[in-house]
């Protein structure tokens, strides 16, 4: 009888700590698995190559006698500060185009030309400057207050439309106060101006982004050497890797919008898939090429860039 009920007691002792034991295991399995589910889902990000063309300034504002359209600092300053808010978003490639005006002209409706995804074309349309005060009894306030405003236009160099169309402003200003005859006293603040152009921008570049990355990233193959391997246009830098697979598609016919008077190219036909091997690095990200394997219809080697196009959807 001992014997039984020394089993029966220790068969209960067992039990909790075997239910949780049982319980933390599901719990994890489940976790992995939902890990696994959210990385089969998850798309491929890859950072898209952006060249930013003219950025100029539209206002009156320091244009005087000698005003030179080429070293406009306020062009400068909106140039600078939306590269570096494209940069740190780590979600494009930025392209120096010094010459990129010269490049668009010579393109004309070819504007793949230029080795960018897109083009962001800016301006400066607003800008003003003022100072604001108030007197009391015993004390006295200074404001400066700078208001700038800027246009964005992002083009698509594979279709040569404009994608995205934005305006904003942005206010920048410092105070400074006396009290009976005591306190700080401020000149002109040229900082301010990189404020209110950068507090513009700020509110154009999450729009950028989200315009640029939504579509599915485009490339090309550019050749097929004497081993069958494919070779297409995009590497490293941009987020290929071993192992990444892109849709091959075949072209849409070109038709002609009545409406617009422009040709719009129909949706082309999946015909198959190309595997990346390995990435070729480059001194310049837009030289960086892949080598591919393909499984598919057969292509038009003496067409590649004329017949097809990749995808990564």
């Amino acid at each position: 009888m001992k014997k039984v009920l020394l089993f029966v007691i220790a068969a209960l002792v067992a039990m909790p700590s075997f239910a949780q034991s049982k319980k933390v295991t599901t719990a994890e399995t489940v976790e992995a698995q939902q890990t696994s589910a959210k990385k089969a889902t998850e798309k491929k990000t890859i950072k898209r190559k952006v060249a930013i063309g003219r950025f100029s300034n539209e206002t009156q504002y320091g244009k005087g006698v000698f005003y030179d359209k080429k070293n406009d600092p306020m062009r400068k300053q909106g140039l600078d500060i939306l590269s570096a808010k494209l940069q740190q978003s780590g979600k494009f490639i930025l392209l120096e185009r010094e010459d990129l005006d010269v490049l668009v002209q010579e393109a004309g409706a070819d504007m793949q030309k230029i080795g960018a995804d897109y083009i962001i074309l800016g301006s400066i349309t607003e800008f003003g400057r003022k100072n604001e005060g108030q007197e009391k009894v015993f004390s006295s306030t200074k404001t400066q207050v700078v208001e700038a405003g800027v246009s964005i236009r992002i083009v698509e160099t594979a279709s040569g439309l404009i994608i995205y169309s934005g305006e904003a402003k942005g206010l920048a200003e410092t105070t400074t106060k006396e009290v009976l005859g005591f306190g700080g006293t401020a000149g002109y603040d040229a900082t301010l101006s990189d404020k209110a152009i950068s507090a513009a921008l700020s509110q154009l570049v999450e729009n950028i982004i989200n315009e640029c990355t939504d579509s599915p990233w485009r490339s090309y193959i550019l050749d097929i050497d004497e081993d069958n391997n494919y070779i297409i246009s995009g590497g490293e830098s941009q987020g290929l890797a071993a192992g990444d697979r892109f849709s091959v598609y075949s072209k849409g016919k070109v038709v002609k919008n009545p409406q617009s008077g422009m040709n719009v190219e129909l949706p082309g036909k999946k015909i198959g898939e190309v595997t990346v091997v390995m990435t070729i690095p480059d001194t310049k990200p837009e030289n960086e090429i892949s080598f591919c394997s393909y499984k598919g219809d057969a292509l038009d080697k003496d067409k590649l860039l004329e017949k097809y196009y990749i995808l990564n959807d």
